[in-house]
């Protein structure tokens, strides 16, 4: 019996790799550049990379059939199919993101679909990368060894709405422009300031009504709650996998390891999904 058939979304990123480990477990797999692309594919995957670049790219793309942008395509896609954000795919994933600024852009998303806030580049620039124990996917044996968390410039996830699965927690000190604004943050909600603003993702008109029109998760942004800081080291426990329905998220890298066992957690995802 043949795999199912992934498609990894190459624009930008460790496309490559994703596409090395899946096959490793049993997947076939196709680079999806072009909205035609996603046609006849069972499940897709939003690689590493940077997000501000990848909406750039796939801004102008559009279907030949329906003259859909790229950024509607995937989400008329991420609506019924499973999906996989790693890193910046998780950011293309989220409904509300904090930046360099103590203000949470809600509605941010080129996709969306999952209700989380997350903090962009929670853990540092390129040259503060670095690898931690994470937990293992549902499916695993609590008692098997961590999973080796590969952490780029990776974001963080601050909180979740109550239809998210959290899968796993790190507790880790956040880079030094990130703690300022989490704490600038934190006054600001404690002082009773606004500090939501709705954002229009990059791209076009259409693109930017698709995102208005698909958001799959209300948005409540009266109760703002941030994982708490320690008084003698700034480390916050913040989470870095969930799952929502058919979409998952993990902050780290699985496919930059030699460890499959996300990717056969996503690869089941899949499985499960064409059996219903």
């Amino acid at each position: 019996m043949q795999g199912p058939v992934i498609g990894v979304l190459a624009l930008q990123g460790a496309f490559e790799e994703h596409q090395k480990c899946l096959e490793q477990v049993g997947c076939r797999t196709v680079q999806v550049r072009t909205p035609q692309d996603l046609q006849g594919i069972d499940g897709l995957v939003l690689p590493g990379g940077e997000s501000t670049a990848i909406s750039l790219i796939g801004t102008n793309m559009r279907c030949k059939d329906t003259n859909k942008t790229m950024w509607m395509c995937l989400q008329d896609f991420c609506h019924s199919k499973p999906t996989w954000g790693t890193c910046a795919g998780m950011i293309l994933l989220a409904e509300k993101c904090v930046g360099a600024s103590a203000v949470i852009e809600n509605g941010q998303a080129l996709i969306g679909g999952v209700d989380i806030l997350v903090c962009r580049n929670y853990f540092g620039s390129q040259i503060s990368s670095f690898e931690m124990p994470t937990p293992v996917p549902p499916g695993c044996n609590k008692d098997d060894k961590p999973f080796p968390g590969v952490f780029i410039r990776a974001p963080a996830i601050l909180s979740v709405g109550p239809d998210v699965d959290v899968l796993g927690r790190v507790t880790a000190t956040p880079c030094r422009q990130a703690a300022s604004v989490l704490n600038e943050l934190e006054r600001k909600i404690a002082a009773g300031e606004n500090v939501v603003q709705m954002s229009v993702a990059v791209g076009d008109d259409d693109t930017k009504q698709a995102c208005e029109r698909k958001s799959r998760v209300p948005s409540d942004a009266s109760v703002i709650v941030l994982p708490g800081a320690s008084s003698t080291t700034d480390a916050r426990d913040v989470i870095c996998a969930v799952r929502r329905d058919n979409l998952l998220c993990t902050a780290f890298h699985p496919e930059l390891t030699n460890d499959y066992r996300w990717h056969d957690y996503f690869m089941r995802m899949v499985q499960d999904s064409l059996e219903e």
